[in-house]
């Protein structure tokens, strides 16, 4: 039977799919490569203001001086050392909870009820504002003590790392084969000793890299400070009173109408762009490491 107008036969049927197909395929490439020329070329905009700018006031009393008071010349001495003192101490917090519970969430949690509402609750924390996690540990900290103290905001930057180490925990320990943890058991080892030498072990440098990733995250937020740490324009190493820091200092500087100020909130934003590339570039590198073992 000859085809009718109708019917048309299947070789022109594949034909008419393949140019569409085509046609889906390359519009979808063109989009892709828009959106990456797009991101590329704000992340560029960004990158050279910040370095155009914030090079200008790179100098040594830049690490020298205290923030100044206006119209004055000054450095970020002070909010340079509150912000190592609190994100040292989140992460001293967030470290050992955020691997328990990943440890606990992958080893014991396989058939338990609690273990899978923890990770459900770690996925939400994940997706928390970071304001959030100020105002409670506002209300539940720093307004009983009617006081600001850098170890609150330690703890409100260690509330948005836990989420960020336990998902990185519980990933990479589910990438550690069955195998090695019933041979482990199989030759007598006991379950708590499996865990530190084998699990553990195959999946440390994951597990740091997650560490890194998080202290990336909280280094330069600012809302958990405004409500916990708030700021102190001199030199304080007493993690009881209020401290400096920078994400706060540059959030009030950029917004002052005092040019020296400006100039140090440029420097400041590049002090943390900096930091914080340098973090992700250690991420990637040891990614790699764990990808070559």
């Amino acid at each position: 039977m000859m085809p009718s107008a109708s019917n048309p036969p299947l070789s022109l049927i594949s034909r008419r799919l393949h140019k569409k197909r085509r046609a889906v395929d390359h519009m979808a490439t063109a989009f892709t490569w828009l959106a990456t020329f797009i991101v590329l070329g704000l992340l560029t905009s960004i990158l050279w203001q910040v370095v155009g700018q914030g090079i200008k006031g790179f100098s040594l009393l830049l690490f020298t001086q205290d923030t100044p008071g206006p119209g004055s010349a000054g450095g970020l001495r002070n909010a340079i050392a509150g912000s190592l003192i609190m994100v040292i101490g989140a992460t001293f917090i967030a470290t050992p909870l955020g691997v328990l519970t990943g440890i606990f969430i992958v080893e014991y949690g396989k058939n338990n009820r609690w273990a899978q509402a923890v990770r459900s609750a770690n996925d939400l924390l994940l997706s928390t504002p970071s304001i959030v996690a100020g105002l409670v540990v506002y209300t539940l900290i720093v307004a009983p003590l009617h006081h600001f103290a850098a170890w609150a905001g330690s703890i409100a930057l260690s509330m948005l790392a836990i989420p960020v180490i336990v998902r990185a925990t519980d990933n990479m320990l589910s990438l550690v084969p069955q195998a090695l943890r019933e041979a482990a058991i199989a030759l007598g080892a006991p379950y708590w000793k499996m865990i530190v030498y084998i699990s553990l072990r195959s999946a440390r440098t994951g597990i740091f890299t997650g560490i890194i990733l998080a202290v990336a995250r909280i280094t330069g937020e600012t809302a958990p400070l405004l409500f916990t740490a708030l700021n102190n324009q001199f030199f304080s190493l007493d993690i009881n009173q209020p401290i400096a820091n920078l994400p706060v200092v540059i959030f009030q500087f950029a917004m002052s109408p005092f040019p020296e100020w400006q100039q140090l909130a440029w420097s400041g934003a590049l002090l943390i762009t900096a930091l914080v590339l340098g973090l992700s570039l250690l991420t990637r590198a040891l990614l790699r490491l764990t990808e070559r073992l």
